[in-house]
């Protein structure tokens, strides 16, 4: 077996008007509520986003709120972004750092979801 790429990936909410909010106001995913189900996309990959835990099984394990650590590669400047996040008032969780990603160095900020899930927004160099 080769592992090819990442098709989506679940989070669950406690709050959905403010998760969709952050997704798609915030950060510009295109929200799909088709069938009753909701999730926000963005190039070829999606997040399921569940509105309580264990809404649709199989599930984890242990579902808990605000526990995912995510790294979304983003265009532009990454002062840009930052730009962008603070006009829009979205907290900061950490400015402007240096991180090595999947593909080399990068530049990111953090963000938190309104879950508390962290979201790191990257530019590779």
């Amino acid at each position: 077996m080769t592992v090819d790429h990442l098709d989506h990936l679940v989070i669950t909410t406690q709050d959905l008007e403010k998760c969709l909010h952050f997704y798609v106001d915030v950060l510009g995913m295109a929200l799909d509520d088709a069938n009753g189900r909701y999730a926000v996309r963005f190039g070829n990959e999606k997040f399921n986003i569940h509105r309580k835990k264990a809404e649709f099984l199989p599930a984890a394990q242990n579902v808990t709120y605000g526990s995912q650590d995510l790294c979304l590669i983003v265009r532009g400047p990454i002062e840009a972004v930052k730009a962008e996040l603070e006009a829009k008032g979205w907290p900061i969780e950490m400015g402007v750092v240096e991180r090595a990603g999947a593909l080399g160095p990068m530049d990111s900020v953090y963000v938190r979801d309104p879950d508390g899930n962290l979201v790191e927004l990257s530019v590779y160099r």
